[in-house]
């Protein structure tokens, strides 16, 4: 049976996605002020409120507390995300703001009134509540045993003879679309090249040359998501650019599935005798891995954060196989800033710091991880973590240009720690470099 494989040439137009994504995957600080009209009507500061953030374009929650002026602040939240602030406090009604934005400079404020002390729930909010074949025998004579060897062995034959057919037509419609589909993506005609890897999938998808199909898939699925996603931010019609937001999700969780698979399908593959086989099945593998590591990225930070620890052995499998230390090293920061973004927040302060164990004064590693601490010291009211945040923070202002966009808002943080948690930078300790035991 003759078929062949084929490789994922276009693999390295994967990394194109983050460019285009850059303008709507932006972090922009949440603030707000909570007060609490007591039953004499007097108003005063809501401290130690718990302040619930819901994300409701996609599934994201975030839990703060208020200080002892009623105030809250998270660091970094997704700009293109929509929210719900909930507050609740012991002795207070509950309240809550639909249609919440991040990173827009608005102090948003909510006055509680005295009440039960219910913490709403998302469900509450959503529901409204709280607030055979032909003889060749001849005339000869044959035994009944005979006849019947004989048919099995005309019947085997028809079935190779039919099976070679099919083959034949695989090779032929898998090896014309993958063409076809790689034309078309390369054009941007992202809904072409699907349809023509979809067909080649259908015609056999056991076939050698299907994970190359699943791969090319992929990277077709993120690209037109990401345009779906993008043109979806822009509507004003909020029924659109659900609709939108929506459309691109489920194609983010196909080129999930379909990298997933077309790992999965490389690995089962027997190892080639042929060694020019064996560098091209590698170089398969690669690709693979690089698509899969891409598609986990957006998997979790758009769809499903809670796939962040899949999205981590994704990543370090392809880390592991990257040769390039430049690709790697890039690697290491898109694993990171998934987690940071899926408000993984310990996980994520130990891959950036992790980074700067090899580069002190990263500017991303740094700014991300005074966030990651802030954030942490905001969930748990923890000190130690906001000395923490306060120190990455101060090195980053230390060492970014004036033109770095996130300058002034490391500065505020500080501000803040400093107003609020008597919080002042120490010099940040040297990262303790690992040694591999001999």
């Amino acid at each position: 049976m003759f078929r062949r494989y084929f490789f994922p040439v276009l693999a390295s137009l994967g990394f194109v996605l983050a460019t285009s994504l850059a303008a709507s995957a932006q972090n922009g600080q949440l603030r707000g002020l909570v007060t609490l009209k007591q039953a004499d009507g007097t108003v005063v500061p809501a401290a130690d409120a718990v302040v619930d953030v819901f994300r409701t374009d996609l599934t994201g929650d975030f839990v703060l507390k208020t200080n002892k002026k009623g105030e809250f602040i998270h660091a970094g939240l997704p700009y293109t995300g929509d929210y719900i602030i909930s507050v609740s406090m012991p002795g207070a009604q509950p309240d809550y703001i639909r249609g919440v934005k991040a990173g827009r400079d608005v102090e948003y404020k909510i006055e509680l009134s005295p009440g039960d002390g219910k913490r709403l729930t998302r469900a509450d909010i959503k529901e409204g509540t709280g607030k055979g074949p032909a003889s060749n025998a001849g005339p000869a004579k044959i035994s009944a045993e005979d006849k019947a060897k004989r048919d099995e062995i005309l019947k085997k034959n028809a079935e190779i003879t039919e099976s070679n057919k099919k083959a034949e037509a695989s090779n032929a419609t898998i090896d014309r679309t993958f063409k076809a589909g790689n034309e078309a993506l390369k054009a941007k005609n992202y809904d072409a090249a699907i349809a023509q890897y979809d067909e080649g999938l259908a015609a056999d998808p056991e076939h050698p040359g299907a994970p190359a199909l699943l791969t090319n898939k992929t990277m077709a699925l993120n690209a037109r998501a990401v345009e779906k996603h993008n043109a979806a931010v822009k509507m004003a019609d909020e029924a659109a650019k659900n609709a939108g937001m929506e459309a691109a999700r489920k194609d983010w969780r196909e080129a999930n599935a379909a990298s997933t698979k077309a790992v999965a399908m490389l690995k089962a593959m027997p190892a080639p005798a042929d060694p020019a086989m064996v560098e091209a099945a590698k170089r398969n593998l690669y690709f693979a891995l690089l698509m899969r590591a891409e598609a986990a990225r957006l998997f979790v930070t758009k769809v499903d954060p809670t796939q962040a620890d899949q999205g981590v052995v994704y990543y370090q499998e392809y880390i592991a196989a990257e040769p390039d230390p430049v690709k790697k090293a890039k690697a290491e920061h898109d694993l990171a800033q998934m987690l940071f973004d899926a408000n993984a927040f310990d996980k994520a302060l130990s891959a950036y710091q992790k980074i700067l164990e090899a580069n002190p004064d990263d500017l991303d590693a740094l700014l991300h991880s005074g966030q990651a601490s802030f954030n942490i010291g905001a969930i748990n009211s923890d000190k130690a973590k906001y000395q923490e945040a306060a120190n990455f923070l101060a090195h980053f202002v230390e060492k970014a240009p004036d033109d770095n966009p996130y300058k002034a808002d490391a500065k505020a943080i500080l501000d803040n720690l400093k107003d609020q948690a008597n919080v002042k930078p120490e010099k940040l300790a040297p990262p303790v470099r690992r040694t591999r035991r001999p």
